[in-house]
């Protein structure tokens, strides 16, 4: 690490509150470009302080308090930008939720959180709204992706200076929910250090400068397009090239404006599989970004021959935004996720506890990976047995994922632990999947895993054994469980068995349901 950067880090122990951080990076110039939309919507760097500050005062305004929650289900679209910038300027925690999501999911955030003010897609008001009632949620608001809205509409009445409010390093700033193996879903408590410092580092480490232009194609709910994307662009004070979601026309269509994208293995094998995607089309892009599932070595390999780019592949979690990532300059080893960022440390344990050394010239063995630094969250909210049994007694949180050394000391991932399935970027745990499948009449017990996919990394699918005398049809049990959970939840396919692998222990075998079906 850079004495500068190390010294920069150090001084995030004065952080008064992420907005500030991030907003020390806008241009001068307040009438640079900040977002720019497919239909020619533009807002500058002054507009996302001017509306920002008019939805913090609205949201005071409601009777919010410093540490109280702000939760958020819309469609991506600048406002909600501004309304995450407001959420922070209020010192409010801001809690943005999954849009697909459906009612039983959504309930369960709002009980376990109960925010003081939820907002909606209009759409959505009508079954949103009892479910923020029944949690004592005093203010239910709407905002749409086409610039309306209850909360545009009534923000625009205030005023649009604010005194942002101080908040400490080690406040909780947002609480992203990842799912839990058990099926109860546990909220990340991720302070206003936690992601200042990571932007900070990424800044460095991937040498954003002055001129930059972010594609974002990626949703806003989850780490990766909402602190690694967004916070990325922000601090840089670079103009975003705003796409509501992936859509392969419209990235080939702006590629040509752009110079850094992040993304998805999906957004990658898509571009691949157009014709038009050349070198050509990315004369003027310096960096391809990949994360939240496996990068297969082939996408890897064939992108590189297509464009001349080599796609920066990094490794990261809800609970710890970045943790690593392949060098910006030097090599970038396919099926790796680089080395540990910096002021990050990882290392790899075996099933005694005891560190594994990696040795150069060859593979390390295969170890849980743990890691430590200022990125690493405060814990799961209203679970403090849940986060003690996540950490070491050395103070080393256990990410649950699983992983090697290669002989140039790359960190190689190879597996997951608690069997989380990662699809399209989203992740799904099988274990929320077989509670609803068993609850269906005839069901005996079922399996979920993850296949290999070549467009969504891995498909979910379940294999499941009838009762004695009971008749499942796959598509019956697809349509009972659709409607259910988010749609990315819902298996590709469903097999119908006579019985389970099993070993000695009565373990279900994963594994040879993984081989027996991954064709």
């Amino acid at each position: 690490m850079t004495k500068t950067l190390d010294q920069a880090l150090q001084s995030l122990d004065k952080l008064t509150n992420l907005y500030d951080f991030l907003s020390s990076g806008f241009p001068k110039n307040s009438k640079a470009l900040a977002i720019e939309t497919p239909d020619g919507r533009c807002y500058t760097y002054q507009d996302l302080q001017r509306a920002s500050g008019r939805m913090a005062n609205w949201l005071v305004s409601l009777g919010a308090k410093p540490g109280d929650r702000l939760a958020v289900q819309v469609e991506k679209s600048p406002e909600a930008v501004m309304l995450y910038l407001a959420a922070l300027r209020a010192g409010m925690i801001f809690l943005p939720l999954n849009t697909a999501y459906r009612e039983s999911e959504i309930g369960y955030f709002l009980e376990d959180a109960k925010p003081t003010v939820v907002v909606c897609s209009p759409e959505n008001l009508a079954w949103v709204a009892p479910l923020a009632k029944q949690a004592g949620c005093r203010h239910v608001e709407t905002l749409g992706e086409c610039i309306n809205g209850s909360v545009i509409e009534k923000a625009n009445a205030h005023q649009e200076s604010f005194k942002t409010v101080v908040r400490g390093a080690d406040q909780i700033a947002a609480i992203l929910y990842t799912s839990g193996t058990t099926g109860r879903s546990k909220g990340a408590m991720l302070t206003h250090r936690n992601l200042a410092s990571n932007a900070l580092v990424l800044h460095h480490y991937w040498q954003w400068a002055k001129g930059d232009v972010l594609l974002h194609a990626l949703p806003i709910f989850h780490v990766h397009g909402l602190f690694v994307a967004l916070h990325g662009a922000l601090f840089n004070g670079s103009c975003m090239l705003w796409l509501a979601k992936f859509d392969a026309d419209q990235v080939i269509r702006l590629l040509p404006r752009a110079t850094v994208m992040m993304g998805v293995p999906t957004f990658y094998v898509r571009l691949l599989a157009d014709a038009r995607f050349n070198k050509a089309l990315v004369r003027r892009m310096r960096l391809f970004v990949s994360g939240s599932a496996p990068l297969l070595a082939e996408t890897h390999i064939e992108f590189t021959q297509r464009t001349g780019h080599a796609i920066l592949e990094r490794y990261g979690m809800s609970e710890t935004v970045m943790l690593t990532s392949n060098p910006y300059k030097g090599e970038r080893k396919a099926g790796t996720v680089g080395h540990a960022l910096p002021g990050v440390s990882v290392r790899l344990v075996n099933d005694d506890q005891q560190v594994i050394q990696g040795q150069k010239g060859s593979e390390s063995e295969i170890g849980g990976v743990q890691v430590k630094g200022p990125n690493i969250f405060l814990g799961y909210w209203n679970m403090p047995e849940k986060t003690k049994e996540e950490f070491t007694n050395d103070g080393w949180f256990k990410t649950g994922d699983m992983g090697r050394w290669d002989a140039d000391g790359y960190l190689a991932l190879v597996g997951r632990s608690k069997d989380l399935i990662i699809t399209g970027g989203y992740n799904v745990y099988p274990k929320e999947i077989e509670i609803l499948l068993d609850d269906i009449p005839g069901v005996e017990e079922s399996a979920v895993i993850g296949i290999p996919h070549p467009d969504f990394g891995e498909a979910v699918t379940a294999v499941v054994v009838a009762k004695a005398g009971a008749t499942l049809t796959e598509s019956d049990l697809m349509a009972q469980v659709k409607g259910k959970i988010a749609n990315y939840k819902v298996p590709k396919r469903i097999h119908v068995v006579t019985a389970l692998p099993r070993n000695v222990m009565g373990k279900v075998q994963k594994n040879v349901l993984r081989d027996q079906y991954k064709g």
